[in-house]
């Protein structure tokens, strides 16, 4: 079975495709000289791409994937914060569906909805103009609401995080949010609101048991079992506790990270690429990078920039800032080193094509 996966850099974005994951032809860049930050599969076989640029702005583009040699076409709606107002509209960071409905998680740091297919968006201003917005502090990488997790149980429930404010949890289909950090470490103390000023820097979720939830934070990797009421540091076995993605294979519930040697040193550890998996839910971590450079590597691994394409056995994709892409296609036990230098890579995703 073929994998199809989209690959945003800095300077435009790429497809890399196969049709039995050992053969790899690598196509683009499409949209060329945009920065490329999210990439997204709709149920009739649509791709969109979140663009940004210095000049023009961000935008979001669609590609007919079902229409042969189509282009990328831009939609004619995007989220907008109110011209004058606070916040401004600099990039989208993350691209989500869930039950038909589109999202955008975007910086300065808010979300947005779409019913009509990307056409026009609608601000959540439950999470926009929260009572804690005036506290907001951006990170490294700005102001971003970068990921989002849904419940298969209860549509009403989601979850975003934010950098570096931390996690939120909306139970009434995003009118009202909580922020839901209790047992994580602050980045930055904020006195007057103790519920924020925490840098979460990648989510993940259990399929079967959505309330399971995997936090790559600025200060280590934890842990909720209970939708994030709670959290717990699960570091064991982890080189470094520092890093930016983390995602898990739907089949196996397997994790895997990429740890930075620090917070201050954002490079791998000793200058070798490692990814770090769990079998266990968390509870260890051990090395999986057999065929990764070993040394001199000094590239890091962008919190959008690892992707699972949920095969058996899974795959596991990842793309560097020195524009590096790795494949494995044995959930770590091996990985290929694709020969191409690409832009620095912005964003990874991958699907079963």
């Amino acid at each position: 079975m073929g994998v199809r996966v989209l690959v945003g850099t800095a300077k435009g974005g790429f497809w890399v495709t196969s049709g039995n994951r050992r053969d790899w032809e690598v196509a683009g860049p499409f949209l060329k000289g945009w920065k490329v930050t999210a990439g997204l599969r709709l149920p009739d076989g649509r791709f969109l791409a979140a663009v940004a640029s210095d000049v023009y702005g961000p935008a979001i583009h669609m590609y007919r994937n079902y229409v042969h040699n189509s282009t990328w076409e831009q939609l004619p709606g995007g989220p907008e914060y109110p011209e004058g107002g606070p916040s401004r509209f600099r990039q989208i960071w993350t691209l989500a569906e869930n039950r038909g409905t589109l999202y955008a998680g975007v910086q300065d740091a808010g979300l947005f909805r779409s019913t009509d297919g990307g056409n026009s968006w609608d601000p959540l201003t439950g999470l926009n103009e929260h009572a804690t917005r005036e506290a907001w502090m951006p990170g490294a990488g700005g102001l971003c609401c970068h990921a989002m997790l849904f419940s298969p149980d209860n549509p009403e429930r989601m979850w975003c995080g934010i950098s570096a404010v931390g996690v939120f949890r909306t139970d009434d289909g995003g009118a009202s949010w909580v922020p839901k950090n209790r047992g994580v470490y602050w980045a930055h103390e904020d006195e007057e609101f103790k519920e924020i000023g925490y840098c979460v820097h990648g989510l993940a979720q259990d399929p079967d048991d959505p309330e399971v939830i995997y936090r790559q934070d600025h200060s280590g990797m934890y842990r909720s079992r209970d939708g994030a009421e709670r959290w717990e540091r699960n570091e064991s076995g982890l080189d470094s506790a520092f890093g930016f993605p983390i995602v898990l294979d739907r089949a196996t519930r397997f994790l895997f990270a990429v740890p930075q040697e620090s917070d201050q040193y954002r490079v791998p550890v000793g200058g070798a690429l490692k990814v770090m998996r769990s079998t266990d839910g968390g509870d260890s971590w051990h090395s999986a990078s057999a065929g990764l450079p070993a040394a001199h590597a000094f590239g890091t691994v962008l919190r959008g920039a690892m992707s699972v394409d949920d095969l058996e056995p899974g795959g596991v994709y990842m793309g560097t800032t020195s524009g590096t892409l790795h494949v494995s296609t044995d959930l770590g036990e091996s990985w290929t080193n694709l020969p191409v230098v690409l832009p620095r890579i912005l964003h990874v995703s991958a699907w079963v094509d």
